[in-house]
Formats: C-alpha cells, sequence, structure tokens
C-alpha cells in the first residue's frame, strides 16, 4: 500500500511521508517514512505546496524507493488532513441506497450535491468540535475521492483516469441548520469548523483493485453503529466525477466525499446525536482507520 500523510514533528516543521498501517490489531502503531529520507529535502517541501503531490504521475509515482526497515519510525498520534488546500471539497448526499431508504427518502435520479469549506477539515486524532448553536450534530462515515488530474467533461468510462486515490472520511452535519432552518442551511450545517475529518492518508488508486466494493463502518466509542460496503452506492465513482465535471473543472486535490451508508443518528429511534467525549472511528477496508474525539466548543 502507498499512503501518503502529512503531520508535524516536534521541531514544529510539516512532514510528508509514507504511512504504513499495522497488519494486525497486535502489531506495533502505524509507522512513517518522510519523503526526505527517501528522496531529499527539496523534493518533499515541493510536493508539500499546494497540491503539487497529487499531480504526479504514475511513473512518478512508481520511481518513489520503498523504505527499508530502518527507515521506519511511529507515527504520531495526531496527522494533519493528507490534503492540506483542496480547491473543491464536493460531497454527495443520500448516494447509498441503505441510506436513502432509512430516511425515506426516494431513489434520486441525479446525484445530491453539496460542499464544506476548508475550514471544516482536521486530521486523525484531531478533535471535532461541537457548536454551542447546534443540538443535533451527527455522524457520517464516507469514502473520499482524490482527484489527481485537472478534468473537465469527462465520460464515465475516462473517469477513473483522474484519480489519485481515497481517503478515509467523516462528514460531521449538523442536523438542526441543515433542516431545520428557512430554506435547508445544508452549506452551514456541513461546514462548521472541524466537520469535515480526513486521513490518515491518501491511498493511491493502484492499490485498491475496486473501490465500488469497500466495506465501510463508524464506530463511536467502541460501538458499531454504520456497517456497509460501496457497493450501496448508488452512483458510483465514475458516475460521480462525469456528472460534476459536466459543471466544473476538478483539479488535483479536489475532495469528493461520495456519501454515507444507513445507521446515521438522525435516522435512528431515538436519534443518537454526537456528544462530547464521543470517539469516532471510521473504518474502510484497505483504506484506514479515521479516529477523532469529540468536545464541547468553549
Amino acid at each position: 500500500m502507498v499512503a501518503f500523510c502529512r503531520y508535524v514533528e516536534s521541531s514544529g516543521v510539516t512532514r510528508l511521508a509514507i504511512r504504513k498501517e499495522p497488519e494486525t490489531q497486535l502489531a506495533p502503531r502505524p509507522k512513517v517514512c518522510p519523503i526526505a529520507d527517501l528522496l531529499d529535502e527539496a523534493t518533499e517541501q515541493e510536493w508539500l505546496q499546494g497540491n503539487n503531490l497529487f499531480a504526479l504521475s504514475s511513473d512518478e509515482l512508481k520511481a518513489l524507493p520503498t523504505p527499508d526497515a530502518s527507515q521506519w519510525m511511529d507515527a504520531p498520534a495526531t496527522m494533519l488532513p493528507p490534503v492540506a488546500t483542496p480547491e473543491k471539497i464536493l460531497c454527495i448526499g443520500l448516494n447509498y441506497l441503505d441510506h436513502a431508504i432509512e430516511t425515506g427518502a426516494e431513489k434520486p435520479t441525479l446525484p445530491v450535491v453539496f460542499s464544506k469549506f476548508n475550514s471544516a477539515l482536521v486530521g486523525h486524532g484531531q478533535d471535532i468540535v461541537l457548536p454551542s448553536i447546534s443540538d443535533r450534530v451527527d455522524y457520517e462515515a464516507e469514502l473520499v475521492v482524490v482527484i489527481g488530474k485537472e478534468c473537465r467533461h469527462v465520460a464515465a468510462e475516462d473517469a477513473m483516469q483522474c484519480v489519485f486515490g481515497y481517503a478515509v472520511g467523516h462528514d460531521v452535519s449538523s442536523r438542526d441548520w441543515q433542516k431545520g432552518r428557512p430554506g435547508g442551511q445544508w452549506l452551514v450545517g456541513k461546514s462548521f469548523d472541524t466537520f469535515a475529518p480526513l486521513g490518515p492518508a491518501v491511498v493511491t488508486a493502484d492499490e485498491i483493485a475496486d473501490p465500488g466494493n469497500l466495506p465501510i463502518r463508524m464506530l463511536i466509542n467502541g460501538e458499531t453503529l454504520q456497517d456497509s460496503n460501496t457497493e450501496q452506492l448508488i452512483f458510483d465513482i465514475p458516475a460521480l466525477i462525469a456528472h460534476l465535471t459536466k459543471f466544473m473543472t476538478l483539479r488535483p486535490g479536489d475532495l469528493i466525499f461520495t456519501g454515507t451508508p444507513s445507521g446515521v443518528g438522525d435516522a435512528r429511534t431515538p436519534p443518537r446525536y454526537l456528544a462530547p467525549g464521543d470517539r469516532c472511528v471510521v473504518e474502510i477496508d484497505g483504506i484506514g482507520r479515521l479516529e477523532n474525539t469529540c468536545q464541547a466548543e468553549a
């Protein structure tokens, strides 16, 4: 697995590294190897600038050396979002059949598209802040697509050529603002600070044989509340990219949150919303495990 991550080392310097997950639950903690240790500091810093990493060609990625045993070090507990400054964070609503059924909504005939702002991004191990003006903050486990090529008017059969890789995402949602305000305030309800956890890394597309068949789970305080598979997607990744590029140019580093499966708190009886101290874990097999703890807004 080739997975890129970002973190701040003890000196205060932001590092770009390869991340390796434990092979078993009994294995030691995840490992990282900074790009500078494989190539040089200048290349690492160049790839950190903007979204340069995500514009690399497949040949450039294949040329990256494999770390030897001595180059791996323990990963820090807190990571930065693996994509720092996406130009666009696009999200798809009601895109799992099981989720559409649980909400009582009709199966969409076109993708339901909304967005988040960059200020909502946080990384693995960073806190989700529950805003004081919301009492119904919900959880949503999501597969996130990271775009790797500028594209517009892309046919579905060509769309996967535009994908750099995949990450684990959490679309945190304030239901009382999303649904409970005049007109439905989706943008603000989805864009509170810290409402887009992402990470711990971006796994390159060549490592995932079929993104349309990946188990996905949400655990809160150890209890599994969402347990599904991306085969439930109503609009698959090629269809989403083809649809979105009818309207806008996608660029390297852009993110597509592809939707959430059934089991969200708002659809439960009684509803189950996030509370201070809740530990949220999103798992997608083959991609990673994203962990964040909720805290009340100060």
